[in-house]
């Protein structure tokens, strides 16, 4: 631990220690997921336009949960590249991402298994996909939020100074 004194203020620093090889792991297959995500949907959102076909929510909204989560990963870089990577908010935005990507797993099963046929729809687009990106991305929704999960934990360890 670091003290500095600033005026009549004593400021504390803590220093965290993240395992690099889990990180950056986790860091790899975090943007794998949310490039897919992000692709497949924007890949379906073409279709349905050119289709001209009405939009279903979750096509904007796997969009928007891909895109933020490589902003956060992004923050996240630079975050640990400048040493000043906090447990607690990598825990906060981690949850509110897995709570976005466990809402992505329900809408991706419900559009896939239970709703209108979408992936049929794409079939007959003459497009080449045949149903194998819902079935990714129904896939990489499931693996970000076991990995969500997984950096909480390792966020919460870090926390406790476990690692160093």
């Amino acid at each position: 631990m670091a003290r500095t004194v600033v005026g009549s203020a004593v400021v504390v620093r803590e220093k965290y220690f993240w395992p690099d090889a889990q990180l950056n792991f986790w860091t790899i297959i975090m943007l794998a997921s949310a490039g897919t995500i992000l692709g497949v949907f924007s890949e379906f959102l073409m279709i349905q336009n050119r289709m001209r076909q009405e939009v279903p929510w979750i096509i904007p909204y796997g969009i928007t949960v891909g895109a933020l989560t490589i902003i956060w990963i992004v923050v996240m870089l630079i975050l640990i590249a400048q040493r000043r990577l906090l447990p607690g908010v990598v825990l906060l935005f981690s949850f509110i991402l897995l709570v976005l990507f466990i809402a992505g797993i329900i809408g991706t099963a419900l559009n896939l298994f239970a709703g209108p046929n979408i992936s049929g729809q794409c079939s007959t687009a003459d497009e080449e996909p045949t149903g194998q990106c819902w079935n990714a991305a129904f896939a990489f929704w499931i693996i970000g939020t076991v990995f969500f999960v997984w950096i909480m934990v390792m966020a919460s360890q870090v926390n406790q100074n476990q690692y160093g």
